[in-house]
């Protein structure tokens, strides 16, 4: 399995999908690959016989062009089967059981499209190309679909859902789910949110359920 990104180096997913594989008597391995053209890899992948990857940032969008089939505008697991490219959108599940009627999401890439199907319909999304500064006041669910990790780039309050999808190397906080925490929200942590969207991409891949305890203990050893 791989991982198809840029950057990449800074990525537990390949320590999190090898624990998941260990767990489950897999004699599987997974890389992370910094590449800049995501549909010539995929080819590459494919010729070389790998079962499947994950996409991450900057790629999510750009690689629905190499998908034969895929659900939506952008994903981010990806199943080789039969000579066919097919694209999934696992990051859904980061947001299942969440229940918002009003959503402040922070980036408008491919993080947040991949988001989409699972956010309220009363959404405002933020971007530095486009609205700004970000703005939760009334939300009651906020999303990081960027990969900042040391700016509070909103300030949430008590009563709010906070979802991080950037996280720290060593169990230390980002800024904003360090102020989550303060204010007493509920906090979805990047970590979290990387088992969640990993477990799914797991069974995708393997027809199996996840180890998910496996998969935490990786990130926080």
């Amino acid at each position: 399995m791989a991982l198809l990104g840029h950057p990449v180096s800074h990525s537990l997913s390949p320590l999190m999908h090898d624990a998941a594989f260990a767990a489950a008597g897999l004699d599987w391995h997974y890389s992370a690959f910094d590449v800049d053209d995501p549909v010539e890899a995929v080819r590459a992948l494919v010729t070389l016989g790998f079962a499947g990857a994950n996409v991450t940032i900057p790629h999510k969008a750009a690689v629905v062009a190499a998908c034969d089939e895929a659900e939506g505008d952008a994903v981010n697991t990806l199943v080789f089967r039969d000579g066919r490219v097919l694209g999934f959108n696992t990051d859904r599940e980061i947001l299942a059981g969440i229940a918002a009627t009003h959503a402040c999401v922070i980036g408008a890439g491919g993080a947040m499209q991949t988001l989409a199907p699972a956010l309220p319909e009363d959404t405002r999304v933020f971007s530095r190309r486009g609205d700004w500064p970000p703005d939760a006041d009334g939300c009651d669910l906020i999303v990081n679909a960027t990969p900042v990790r040391d700016e509070l780039l909103v300030q949430p309050v008590a009563g709010q859902t906070v979802v991080e999808l950037a996280y720290q190397r060593g169990n230390a906080e980002t800024a904003l789910t360090s102020a989550a925490r303060e204010a007493g929200c509920a906090v979805i942590d990047g970590l979290e949110a990387l088992v969640r969207q990993g477990a799914k991409s797991f069974e995708l891949w393997t027809g199996a359920a996840a180890p998910v305890d496996a998969m935490r203990a990786a990130l926080v050893a």
